[in-house]
């Protein structure tokens, strides 16, 4: 226990395991939609998509959250046109908006008389360098996320399952939709400080498909994917401190070193159970 408790006797280290267990509440309750309603690819372009808002608002001084509120309603008008004027399929348009953001986001940081700390900071966070404003903006926008989920969870259950149903509903599904993609855009930016936009996937989706595949009810697996976030945040904080390697990465690949724990765990419960089934009675 001494062992595990040891690396948080450090102000900074705790500072780095509430931001990083905030980040990680608000990304199991959204990344739990990502999973359901199968918008893994899209919440992973906007990741990267984000970024040349984040540029520019270091580049210009104001709020990252503008910044990245502006690149994620022109990567989404970008993805709507191609597949509205195209035969394309929606993927194709973020396939093109997911480079291209990444690119002019890392043209723009280029600008910035500070280009490398300014690019491995945007792209890869500082969890040990979290200040009191970065935690007080992370609770900010683990509370929105949270109560946006609880107000909007009935129009996004039905959505995710039946759009058509949803829309006869009344629930207004293009309505709900754009409400999810404000809310994924808010938890991935509100991250990005802990664990960096290239890395904050990993608790974005890590923790939701593990929960996937331990519960079914929808809450069950937010709250499932929250604890799995939180831990994943404290596992790699020791991980890191231990090893003297990158406290973000580390974060963010334990999650995905726990999903396949769980992935092999399940499927050779599975393969027992198979093995162990009744005979038929009709061959005996």
């Amino acid at each position: 226990m001494q062992l595990f408790l040891e690396p948080f006797e450090l102000a900074f280290q705790q500072r780095a395991l509430l931001g990083g267990a905030l980040a990680a509440v608000a990304l199991a309750v959204i990344g739990t939609w990502v999973i359901i309603r199968g918008m893994t690819f899209l919440g992973d372009a906007l990741v990267h998509g984000v970024i040349p808002g984040i540029a520019l608002a270091v580049l210009f001084d104001f709020h990252v959250l503008i910044g990245a509120a502006l690149a994620a309603v022109v990567m989404i008008g970008g993805i709507n046109l191609v597949h509205r004027q195209t035969s394309f399929s929606e993927d194709t348009g973020i396939g093109l908006l997911f480079v291209g953001m990444l690119a002019l986001g890392v043209i723009l940081i280029s600008r910035t008389p500070s280009f490398t700390g300014s690019l491995t900071t945007i792209l890869f966070g500082d969890a040990l360098g979290l200040t009191t404003a970065d935690l007080i903006t992370a609770g900010v926008v683990a509370g929105l996320v949270v109560v946006g989920s609880a107000l909007l969870y009935r129009p996004f259950l039905v959505l995710a399952f039946n759009e058509q149903k949803a829309d006869l509903l009344g629930l207004r599904p293009t309505a709900a939709h754009t409400a999810l993609l404000v809310l994924i855009t808010l938890a991935i930016v509100g991250s990005s400080q802990t664990i960096g936009t290239l890395l904050v996937f990993g608790l974005l989706v890590g923790p939701s498909a593990t929960a996937a595949l331990l519960v079914r009810r929808v809450p069950a697996m937010m709250v499932t994917s929250a604890l799995i976030g939180v831990a994943s945040v404290a596992i790699g904080l020791v991980v890191s401190f231990y090893a003297d390697t990158s406290g973000s990465a580390t974060i963010a690949i334990t999650p995905v070193v726990i999903f396949f724990v769980v992935l092999t765990g399940t499927s050779l419960r599975k393969s027992a159970q198979a093995g162990v089934r009744p005979a038929d009675p009709g061959r005996t």
